[in-house]
């Protein structure tokens, strides 16, 4: 493995780096497959009693390398595509089934599968700087990590909101739909490891940690109002109320889901009507095999080039309206869907 993920004991922690800070810490196949390694060895190291993870640089993670995803589907690499996104979510398992503390320091963006190797930590620290999004509909692709499980079970569908426009949530705002858990400052977040190691029990590091109250979020007075446009039927149910709607975040959402791909709006609809019903194993399944799909499209590859190869930020989704979607395209691929399969086979993380 390269230098691109970093582990060290400190003391009675264990520290994990991910250190690709000119990408903004975009995590790769092999990225995540060294996360679960290092896991597994400090599981069973009764020399290590927590876990600390972070980003160097100015992000914590941007989230998962969609250039490198994208160069194997162009290369035909089935193998390689099935084997990161395998790894990607087992490793969402991994942490969430982790026995031992582990604790997210999260600083700058955390979005898409950096959200994935922090949101299940028992600890989500993060700085004034932090923006948390899933912005997977603007690359035509869908929020996975196991965020089929998660969004749709935040409050007032805040999750739905996330999921459909891509918004980003300030730390105040992810600390209160429940996505961090801790507002920390430049020195505390500076010493997070050496303040694990002094307080490895769990509840002597939240009542450290929670020694000072949190700033009102911004997105507390929207709630009732996001609520209200995403307690919906279908998507045109939602753009319908959203028209309707004053407000200049209500302005923002519609602009959002209009420039989003259509296609992968409605995957996301669907995926988390699902998964509101579904545990974090059958979500976890269920994204996996949409995963390998769906990555395989023109409309991913056709985001992909526009937000990250050429740049232009124009894609040229087909079909290019929500209205013009076909429904009968869209069974299709969820009539390939079935979470019974275990094709991910997350069982031997799951309950090791």
């Amino acid at each position: 493995m390269s230098d691109e993920i970093l582990s060290a004991r400190r003391g009675s922690v264990g520290q994990i780096v991910i250190n690709r800070p000119r990408a903004l810490n975009a995590l790769t196949g092999p990225m995540f497959a060294e996360i679960g390694r290092v896991l597994d060895h400090w599981r069973d190291d009764d020399g290590v009693e927590a876990v600390v993870i972070r980003g160097e640089g100015s992000a914590f993670s941007a989230g998962g390398d969609i250039r490198f995803v994208r160069d194997m589907v162009t290369a035909g690499d089935d193998a390689g595509i099935a084997r990161m996104y395998a790894d990607e979510y087992r490793l969402d398992a991994q942490i969430d089934a982790f026995p031992k503390p582990y604790v997210a320091a999260v600083d700058g963006y955390c979005m898409g599968g950096g959200l994935g190797v922090a949101m299940y930590a028992d600890v989500v620290a993060v700085t004034e700087r932090v923006l948390v999004a899933m912005p997977e509909v603007g690359i035509g692709f869908f929020p996975d990590v196991g965020t089929s499980h998660v969004l749709p079970r935040l409050p007032y569908r805040i999750g739905w909101y996330m999921g459909l426009t891509g918004a980003r949530l300030s730390a105040v705002d992810a600390i209160a739909c429940g996505l961090a858990t801790h507002l920390v400052d430049e020195a505390t977040f500076a010493r997070i490891e050496e303040l694990v190691d002094e307080n490895t029990s769990l509840d002597a590091l939240v009542a450290l940690l929670e020694s000072k109250p949190d700033p009102v979020a911004r997105i507390d007075a929207l709630r009732p109002a996001i609520a209200r446009c995403f307690d919906q039927p279908d998507l045109a149910g939602v753009l319908a109320v959203l028209e309707r709607e004053d407000g200049a975040w209500a302005a923002e959402a519609l602009a959002a889901m209009r420039k989003a791909s259509p296609t992968s709006l409605a995957i996301t609809f669907e995926l988390f009507r699902r998964g509101s019903t579904l545990t974090l194993a059958e979500c976890l399944e269920m994204e996996y095999q949409l995963a390998v799909r769906v990555c395989r499209t023109p409309e991913f590859l056709e985001g992909v080039r526009a937000m990250v190869v050429d740049k232009d930020r124009t894609p040229r989704w087909n079909p290019a309206t929500i209205e013009a979607l076909q429904p009968e395209a869209l069974d299709a691929l969820w009539s390939e869907i079935d979470v019974g399969r275990n094709e991910l086979r997350l069982a031997p993380v799951v309950s090791p």
